[in-house]
């Protein structure tokens, strides 16, 4: 049996150890955290993304998480109403077979999927990795050193895998130019199933209601040439320069600044993608935002994750050799990848315009939508039609 370690406990790793112990790996899942972690924004499952989860078997636990969002109204700097649609409206969706689940919700019904049949190594991380013809020698964080055939990094958009085994995150990191702030705060406006996105050029804000609870999520975004670099790890420095961004604006911008400033949960990040000439390296592969982050601007990061990791372990049981796996791993999945972040380029997004021209623009075409017809679907979301599975039995790696 060959042994696989899986460093990320949150999308694309406990997806991928659900098909690695179907196909007869052993496998373990090491998480920085000390749980897999709930909570957080709605995401997204779209297209091809739906069928992963079908074979999974996860797809009614996942239909009955379905947020069911009714409603985006958007308004101009005044707080004034433009419009008010309906989401798929916006984002090429399918009503009746895309999800839009809790984060939360996704991670908690993939781990529980396989929480009995792996191995979880929780509060530890990967220190370093010594690769041989043979095997991956692993050092944990905790001292801890254990033998795997194979590493696969699903660590995410900052992957320490990765930086392991591929060098800096800089040379594959692609800013976009945006920021972007999200943090929980009471529901004072009536929200129930809706959202509310506020915009001037270049700064936007968002109130979203996943239900009729007493709380929204928060967003704010901005645009930015470059990315803020002094400020990824320290909290202060996030905060400050988010409220000298919006400072001055109406609207309920001061509250939600406010809110922002004593957030135990804010999450601060600047919106990019991860560009990468090839996803492996002798034993250590990646998989989900690791290899090919598309920003969330796209919506398509949780989907690439479920479909990539259902594609990286179908071919590594459909062959012994784990460089034949890795590369028609790739050549399955890149156009998938590459057409999907196409869909967001670097300070261009639709939907959160930077200059006035641009604003307008969107605003005269938001007031004309009412919904897309059929054939302009998201063609992107659904680009790839996945293979059957591998037969049960997979082949010992070499």
């Amino acid at each position: 049996m060959s042994t696989v370690l899986i460093s990320g406990a949150s999308i694309a790793g406990p997806a991928l150890a659900y098909w690695l112990h179907r196909y007869g790996f052993d496998v373990t899942v090491v998480e920085k955290s000390d749980a897999v972690r709930g909570g957080g924004y709605p995401i997204d499952i779209r297209g091809t993304a739906v069928d992963a989860v079908r074979q999974m078997g996860v797809l009614p636990q996942l239909q009955a998480a379905h947020i069911n969002t009714q409603r985006l109204t958007f308004v101009d700097a005044d707080g004034e109403r433009i419009t008010a649609l309906r989401p798929d409206a916006i984002n090429g969706g399918v009503v009746g077979h895309d999800l839009e689940v809790p984060r939360g919700d996704l991670t908690s019904v993939l781990y529980d999927t396989i929480r009995d049949d792996v191995e979880f190594l929780f509060n530890d991380s990967i220190a370093s990795l010594d690769q041989h013809a043979d095997r991956v020698d692993v050092r944990f964080r905790s001292g801890t050193e254990r033998t795997f055939d194979l590493v696969v990094g699903a660590d995410g958009l900052h992957s320490n895998t990765r930086a392991l085994a591929f060098g800096p995150e800089e040379q594959f990191h692609r800013y976009i130019g945006y920021c972007f702030a999200g943090f929980t705060m009471r529901n004072d406006f009536g929200l129930s199933h809706e959202g509310v996105l506020w915009n001037t050029p270049g700064r936007a804000a968002a109130l979203y209601a996943v239900g009729d609870g007493d709380t929204v999520h928060g967003f704010l975004n901005f645009a930015r040439p470059e990315a803020p670099i002094d400020a990824f790890r320290d909290p202060a420095a996030q905060r400050e320069l988010i409220a000298s961004v919006f400072a001055g604006d109406g609207w309920h911008i001061p509250l939600m600044v406010d809110t922002m400033r004593a957030a135990d949960d804010l999450f601060f990040d600047v919106v990019s993608q991860i560009r990468m000439p090839r996803w492996s390296s002798g034993r250590v592969v990646l998989v989900g935002d690791a290899a090919h982050a598309p920003s969330f601007l796209t919506g398509q990061g949780s989907s690439l994750a479920l479909v990539g990791a259902y594609l990286l372990a179908r071919e590594l049981a459909m062959t012994t050799d784990h460089t034949e796996a890795f590369a028609a791993y790739e050549q399955s999945l890149r156009g998938f990848v590459e057409l999907n972040q196409a869909l967001v380029t670097a300070g261009n997004s639709t939907m959160f315009p930077s200059t006035p021209e641009a604003l307008e623009q969107r605003n005269t075409a938001l007031r004309r939508l009412s919904a897309l017809p059929e054939d302009a679907k998201e063609p992107a979301h659904s680009a790839l039609t996945l293979p059957e599975p591998a037969p049960s039995a997979a082949l010992p790696v070499r």
